[in-house]
């Protein structure tokens, strides 16, 4: 596996300490935390371990191991392929969508500190906001299934919390007697969606404010009297919401393919890094207002890791889920049925059924014949310290 020139883990070494004394007014035990996970991944610190093929007998070099922390740019490969392979069967052969729900900014510095609170609600609100729709038979009048997928960062690293969600693009009828399938050149009428998500949201709020449930510090402070915080919330209501959806598109296999692209994501990867110097860090970024033009971005290496640090989640937080047929209390019963009445549909044609599962890039294949590595011989960081350094680094 090629080690990119730059990675967050060098950035951390270079001024990781510096900037923890410089931070000590706001910075966490989970902050310090995450940053000594991905200065610590794949290095012999956390030991590492052997791997033999089980078909040609190839023996590989000590890799070391992983940290696993979902926020590391090195560990969500793995888990990637992981979380799709286990999709590939809940996928229908019919058409799928792409919508994106996405906070205004006004609300960035209050989701901050309510992250638990405002990411839930964000889930909550734009799911419920599509059931909805979608039921109603006047755009839809179906029952739909749906992946989400929350990310809270633009292309800058600043604070942009949005959920993308991956639907089929159409759903149950009422009764469950036939599949419903929604228009090729749209699927929910855009406008409609984001007034009934605001609406939504906005309700949220004023219900987790009466029950005591929001905080405010620093600058919002003022907002903890009743009618500074009504005042506020009326000013969300002064524009739209932005919503993307996209036209319908591909099928399954399409399906995966931007699922791959949107889950498992953390805020910067390490191949967008170009340079640390001078206490600068440089780093590509897409303009979407330009035509999706490749910029570069120069930030000091501080305000590099505090907009890194800004985007840590929770502990415990599930920032994947399914709702509709695929949430977990119904898809045993419903996904079966989607794809019975989905088979010899006359609008889905061959190329849109799930091809057969490629595993040619599994989770860790034998680079001479492709068979399926094991592992042979773990070893801690003490016994790697009586040995030399790996030739080779793999992926735990």
């Amino acid at each position: 596996m090629n080690r990119p020139p730059l990675e967050v883990a060098d950035i951390v070494r270079y001024a990781g300490q510096s900037f923890l004394e410089r931070s000590r007014k706001w910075i966490s035990w989970q902050h310090q935390k995450v940053l000594l996970a991905i200065t610590r991944c794949r290095t012999a610190a956390l030991g590492g371990h052997r791997d033999r093929c089980t078909d040609c007998g190839h023996t590989t070099a000590v890799s070391y191991n992983s940290c696993r922390n979902r926020h590391c740019p090195k560990c969500q490969g793995n888990a990637r392929l992981r979380w799709l392979q286990a999709r590939e069967r809940e996928l229908l052969p019919t058409h799928y969508v792409h919508v994106v729900f996405t906070l205004p900014r006004e609300l960035a510095p209050l989701a901050l500190q309510n992250k638990r609170l405002i990411y839930n609600l964000l889930f909550h609100t734009s799911a419920a906001t599509l059931l909805e729709i979608a039921r109603d038979p006047r755009h839809l009048g179906a029952e739909i299934g749906f992946f989400s997928v929350l990310h809270t960062w633009d292309q800058r690293l600043q604070h942009h919390p949005h959920v993308h969600c991956v639907l089929a693009a159409g759903g149950l009828a009422p009764d469950h007697s036939r599949w419903i399938s929604s228009c090729h050149s749209f699927f929910l009428p855009i406008k409609v969606l984001s007034r009934i998500f605001r609406g939504k949201f906005v309700a949220g709020l004023k219900t987790a404010f009466h029950a005591g449930e929001l905080q405010f510090h620093g600058n919002l402070l003022p907002l903890r009297e009743p009618r500074a915080f009504a005042t506020w919330l009326r000013l969300l209501f002064r524009h739209d919401w932005v919503l993307y959806s996209k036209r319908p598109f591909g099928g399954p296999e399409h399906a995966l393919r931007y699922l791959g692209a949107y889950t498992h994501r953390v805020a910067i990867s390490n191949h967008r890094l170009v340079a640390l110097s001078e206490g600068n860090v440089t780093f590509r970024w897409r303009d979407s207002a330009h035509g999706n033009r490749k910029r570069l971005m120069t930030l000091p290496v501080e305000e590099f890791l505090r907009r890194f640090l800004l985007h840590l989640l929770p502990r415990g937080f599930v920032r994947i889920r399914n709702f509709g047929f695929l949430a977990n209390r119904q898809r045993a019963m419903l996904l079966p049925l989607c794809f019975r009445l989905l088979q010899g549909a006359a609008e889905i044609s061959t190329s849109t059924a799930l091809p057969a599962a490629d595993h040619s890039h599994s989770l860790w294949n034998c680079p001479v014949c492709g068979g399926t590595m094991h592992v042979i011989e773990r070893l801690s960081a003490a016994q790697l310290l009586l040995r030399s350094p790996p030739l080779h680094q793999y992926a735990a």
